[in-house]
């Protein structure tokens, strides 16, 4: 319970722990998701959905465990916000890169409604909500300049 929520340690790391993770969740989209998700997107956004569900169960197992509440250890929401940042975005090292300093962004600014997953909602899930929109806005920022450019 403790390895997954922690990103396999990395959110043991002594400085930017939520950094630590978000890049634990770039190689995994980049190295394993990102061929699934391109063969099957909707099958791959079927899996995650469920996937974040039970994510949010292990962050709230893992708060328990560690006695508090978002604790910085806990790096999962990271992993799962990184992954919905790159979804279906080019795989170029222009846009990975683009990806994770966009999330990055959302993540510590937290604008509406991550703000409000952040403050207002308790538990696993809002250890993780927040860090899926800012995912979400960060793909959805890739998304429109990619059809710029």
């Amino acid at each position: 319970m403790i390895f997954l929520a922690t990103g396999a340690g990395s959110g043991y790391a002594p400085i930017a722990s939520g950094t630590a993770g978000s890049v634990v969740g770039l190689a995994l989209a980049y190295f394993v998701l990102a061929p699934i998700w391109q063969a099957y997107p909707l099958g791959f956004a079927l899996c995650f959905g469920i996937a974040f569900i039970g994510g949010c169960g292990v962050a709230g197992a893992a708060e328990r465990i560690l006695g508090e509440h978002d604790s910085s250890k806990i790096v999962l929401d990271e992993i799962f916000g990184m992954v919905a940042a790159m979804f279906l975005n080019p795989s170029g090292v222009p846009w990975v890169a683009a990806s994770f300093v966009i999330f990055r962004f959302f993540d510590i600014v937290k604008p509406f409604p991550a703000s409000y997953f952040d403050r207002r909602v308790g538990g696993g899930a809002g250890v993780m909500l927040d860090d899926l929109a800012a995912g979400i806005y960060a793909n959805l920022m890739l998304q429109a300049a990619r059809r710029l450019l």
